[in-house]
This record gives structure tokens, C-alpha cells and sequence, in this order.
């Protein structure tokens, strides 16, 4: 299958990407950076600048499939005008997707998947969501996903089947929260945030790459949270860290107040309590790799 990536070069496109070439398919990828195209047998590069209305539309030949894994990075000091990218990162990028291929006589795109994320949910100690929210929440994140979601949601009115997946904590050795949440902890120095009692829920690198494969091969479509079946509450996972790092787990959790003044509004990134289900995307047949956080956790900081 010949499927279009974009978002190519990042923490979960790259790693999908590489999943995608092992299994035989053939990538389409699209970038602003003109350096970083390239061309072989099973991957091609094509340049886009959404903000500006750019795309090269040779992007589209024979594709099958589009996945959309671009949006500027939320874990950065959010300014208004920081706000502003991260929204329209996602919208401008889904937009210019859309308009493309309606202008177009013929395309062979037989579906559209779309990241998104569980920040849709209300904050939350004690609920466990699932998929089917009516009020979700009200916070510049909350809005932000909604509107990511809108726009993916349009490429249904060109007959065009979505798929949203819902992404929780995305682990890596290569990047993301996992590293900045070890590098305390390897100096001894980690500690739980805020209460510590806050649902985290997440997913190994691996899963959610497979995740992404899995809706487009099986043809799946809907709405999906990308998240392993076992959440898990901020002082467990930092422990857990610690535990496999085998670095002291001591310190008195770091007051509410004292992130707030560091980090101002993104400071609702590590507060945010989101008990996530993946019950429905097992039910399609997707298997975890990593379903348990303990062997996620030593696959990951042990390599």
C-alpha cells in the first residue's frame, strides 16, 4: 500500500515510517524542509509549507491512505502567539489536505487517519473515559483537540472514511516525556508533581506506531484512544522510573504553586488527570506489545 505520512520526521512518524517500509508499503511523506526530501524505492519526500497554502500534489499519486501526525510540539512555554501555532498547526495542515484533494479530478485516497489526543477529556481522579464524550473539555487543550478533530472529521464530505486516534503519553528512548521525566530521576533528584495522584495514561513508542498501521491495513474507522490498557498515576510512574533505574525514590512531591510560576498555563500538562480505556481498539483486534508499564519501562530506559 502506498500511504502518505505527514509528521514524517517526528517522535511517532519516524518510528511508523520505519514500521511501514518493514512491512512492505510504500511512504509518500510530506515536509517544510526542503533538506530533508528524499527519494528511494520505498520513500519519497515532497515539500508542503501549510501556513502558506503550499503543497506539492504529487504527494497524492497512487496513494491509498493519509495519516496526519502533524501539530506543532505542546511542550513548549505557551505564549499567545505559541498557542495560536499550536492550533493552527493542526488546522492549517488538515485544511490544505481537504482542499487539495477536492480540487482534484481524481484521487485514489480511500481514507483518512488523524492524530489527536486524550486532552479531549475533563480532568478527572475518578472517571475512566471511553470514546463517547458529549462534553469534553474546556480548557485551551480541550479546544484545541476538538478543532483537530472537526477538521479531520470534514474529509468525510469527500466520501473520504476517518479515523481518529486519541494519543495518551507517547514513551521513548528517542525523545518526548519520558526522557525529561528520567533525567531528574538519574540524579537522584525525582519526584512525584503536584499530588501525584493524577491519571497518566500512556503508551510505548512501538504500540502506537503499530496502532497507526493497524487502522489503515484492517481498514478501521472511528474514533480511538491510543493509550495501553493500564494508566497509571504520576508518583507510580515516577517511582517506577526510579525502580528501574535503580536511582532513590525520597524527595517530597514538587509543589503545585512552584510549576505554575516556572512553567505558567503549560504547568496543566503535568496536573491534567486522564483515566483512559483502549478497550474498543482491542476489540478490533489490536494486541499491546507493552500492555503492562514495568516491561514498557525497562524495554525503553534499559537500551
Amino acid at each position: 500500500m502506498k500511504i502518505l505520512i505527514c509528521g514524517a520526521t517526528g517522535l511517532i512518524g519516524s518510528a511508523l515510517t520505519e514500521l511501514c517500509i518493514q512491512k512492505n508499503h510504500t511512504i509518500h511523506y510530506l515536509t517544510t524542509r526542503k533538506n530533508k526530501i528524499e527519494q528511494s524505492a520505498h520513500k519519497k519526500g515532497f515539500h508542503w509549507n501549510p501556513a502558506e497554502g503550499e503543497i506539492d500534489t504529487d504527494c497524492f499519486e497512487g496513494v491509498e491512505a493519509i495519516i496526519n501526525l502533524s501539530g506543532a510540539n505542546i511542550a513548549k512555554r505557551w505564549t499567545e502567539t505559541y498557542k495560536e501555532e499550536i492550533l493552527n498547526s493542526r488546522v492549517d495542515t488538515a485544511n490544505i489536505l481537504f482542499k487539495s484533494l477536492r480540487n482534484m479530478e481524481h484521487n485514489t485516497v480511500k481514507h483518512y487517519i488523524s492524530a489527536s489526543g486524550t486532552a479531549i477529556y475533563p480532568s478527572s481522579l475518578e472517571k475512566l473515559y471511553t470514546e463517547d464524550i458529549e462534553n469534553g473539555a474546556t480548557d485551551f487543550l480541550g479546544k484545541v483537540v476538538k478543532q483537530w478533530e472537526l477538521h479531520a472529521n470534514q474529509f468525510k464530505s469527500l466520501e473520504i472514511p476517518v479515523t481518529i486516534l486519541r494519543t495518551g503519553l507517547v514513551f521513548s528512548e528517542k525523545g518526548g516525556v519520558l526522557v525529561e521525566m528520567a533525567k531528574p530521576v538519574k540524579y537522584g533528584v525525582g519526584a512525584a508533581i503536584g499530588s501525584g495522584k493524577q491519571w497518566q495514561s500512556w503508551i510505548h513508542i512501538d504500540d502506537i506506531a503499530r496502532a497507526y498501521l493497524h487502522v489503515v491495513t484492517e481498514k478501521i474507522t472511528g474514533v480511538f484512544n491510543a493509550v495501553a490498557p493500564n494508566p497509571t498515576t504520576n508518583k507510580l510512574l515516577t517511582k517506577e522510573i526510579a525502580s528501574v533505574l535503580g536511582k532513590p525514590f525520597f524527595l517530597p512531591n514538587v509543589p503545585k504553586f512552584m510549576l505554575k510560576l516556572i512553567l505558567g498555563e503549560m504547568s496543566t500538562l503535568l496536573f491534567s488527570s486522564q483515566q483512559v480505556s483502549s478497550e474498543k481498539i482491542q476489540e478490533t483486534g489490536f494486541k499491546f506489545s507493552y500492555p503492562i508499564l514495568n516491561p514498557a519501562l525497562e524495554n525503553l530506559l534499559k537500551k
